[in-house]
């Protein structure tokens, strides 16, 4: 059986966050998207150091399917370079274990 995983991201602010959350679920691609407004980010881009405020983005979905998940991340995502990272599960609840896999199986995924 293919295993759990998570998929970080972040997005610059609650509509797009929300878009692409919906998208994920929507195609079966995610059985669950946690949106966590409130972040602040200080980073450098291009050659400067910025500050933003963020929402993270957690993405619940299986292993088999974090490639997929990361290219319509990359597809609807307004950032040139989102961060996106993929998180290994090693262990999780048999009841919330059985949800994620019917939640993202052949029979939940719908195309784009």
């Amino acid at each position: 059986m293919d295993q759990p995983s998570m998929v970080y991201t972040t997005f610059p602010d609650d509509d797009s966050a929300r878009k692409v959350a919906k998208a994920l679920v929507e195609e079966g691609l995610a059985a669950c998207v946690n949106l966590i407004p409130g972040m602040r980010s200080v980073y450098r881009w291009e050659g400067e150091v910025a500050e933003a405020g963020e929402i993270v983005g957690l993405v619940k979905t299986r292993k088999g399917l974090t490639r997929e998940v990361e290219d319509r991340i990359k597809a609807l995502h307004p950032y040139d370079t989102p961060f996106i990272a993929h998180l290994a599960v090693t262990d999780m609840e048999t009841g919330t274990l059985a949800w994620l896999m019917a939640q993202t199986g052949a029979d939940a995924r719908r195309a784009p």
